[in-house]
């Protein structure tokens, strides 16, 4: 039941995600838009909650659990960014604002990865919360041995992450050198 609810919560995402942001563009409907978008959250209260009651009813703390935590996690993590990003090529695409791109050379590429690490950061240390809280409320150390398993598997992620975003760091990506400018008599030489 834990494994469809994440699927219904995925799905359930990126239909609030297609409905906000086709009332705000499409339907011309900015505040509206914002209020479907801000409904997002609702879907992880929902698993969370299911997921309390669920380990409350006696079921044994599994991979479902863990990969609840883990989903509620990512998604208090880079939720925010991944609606703001669909949001700039929504509005590029039906308002013809620029299209929101990170920075692709030197430091401030290096500065936009360390931000999306930390989103990775706060995701695992959301899930580490929620599933601490899980093996808490279970009070079974024989029972909860799979949770934890899914800490290391959070930080882990996280620290994969965390080492690529630092190769941005320590091997910037240069910006290619501007062609200079031809001459009218280097144009003429080259057409012949």
């Amino acid at each position: 039941m834990i494994v469809t609810l994440i699927i219904i919560c995925e799905v359930g995402f990126w239909v609030l995600l297609a409905a906000g942001l086709a009332t705000r563009y499409l339907l011309r409907m900015p505040r509206l838009g914002i209020a479907i978008l801000l409904c997002e959250p609702l879907l992880e209260v929902l698993l969370l909650i299911v997921t309390a009651v669920d380990l409350k009813n006696g079921a044994d703390p599994s991979w479902k659990h863990g990969l609840a935590a883990l989903y509620i996690g990512y998604t208090v993590g880079h939720g925010h960014r991944t609606v703001k990003w669909l949001d700039g090529h929504a509005a590029h695409r039906f308002n013809g604002t620029p299209v929101p791109r990170p920075p692709r050379y030197g430091t401030p590429r290096a500065l936009h990865e360390a931000k999306v690490w930390l989103g990775s950061v706060v995701a695992a240390a959301v899930a580490s919360g929620l599933l601490l809280l899980a093996m808490w409320y279970v009070d079974d150390p024989s029972r909860t041995s799979s949770l934890e398993s899914w800490m290391y598997t959070a930080w882990r992620t996280a620290g994969i992450h965390g080492l690529i975003a630092l190769s941005y760091t320590l091997f910037p990506k240069k910006a290619p050198a501007a062609e200079p400018e031809r001459t009218d008599r280097e144009d003429i030489l080259s057409k012949r």
